[in-house]
């Protein structure tokens, strides 16, 4: 399957605007593209919206770093983030750091960033949103 690759997309029931701000502030996240429900050339079924879901994000594209991820708001409030954890590595304990720091606050750190036998720096923790994320620095110090 040449040329195939995976995207995460993430649902987060109606604060998906709020996440995105978020990975902005805390990662540096890019947005390329942002559709909103009323946007859409084509209305939604009666009742596949609840009230005032018109103006959430329906499609979102963004980057962080070279790795590009999609999200919306979904059909529905509410959000479950179970059995799968983002993995970002950077190259250096700095950066490290500084992301851990930004991605838990208002989380829950599972593991503090501690060198390990794969890496000199790698945490756990979930996102004010329940998005698990592993943080690895990629390189040793020279």
């Amino acid at each position: 399957m040449p040329n195939t690759f995976i995207e995460p997309y993430l649902f987060f029931g109606g604060r998906c605007e709020e996440a995105l701000d978020f990975y902005r502030t805390a990662l540096g996240a890019q947005v390329d593209i942002l559709l909103r429900h009323k946007d859409s050339p084509e209305p939604p079924p009666s009742g596949m919206l609840p009230p005032g879901f018109e103006n959430k994000i329906m499609h979102t594209t963004f980057r962080i770093g070279a790795t590009t991820l999609m999200a919306s708001d979904g059909c529905q409030e509410g959000m479950s983030f179970s059995g799968f954890s983002l993995s970002l590595s950077v190259p250096t304990e700095a950066e490290a750091d500084h992301a851990f720091a930004a991605l838990a606050d208002g989380g829950q750190v599972q593991m503090p960033l501690t060198k390990t036998f794969w890496s000199p720096c790698f945490g756990m923790l979930t996102d004010r949103f329940g998005v698990s994320w592993m943080i690895t620095v990629t390189t040793n110090p020279s």
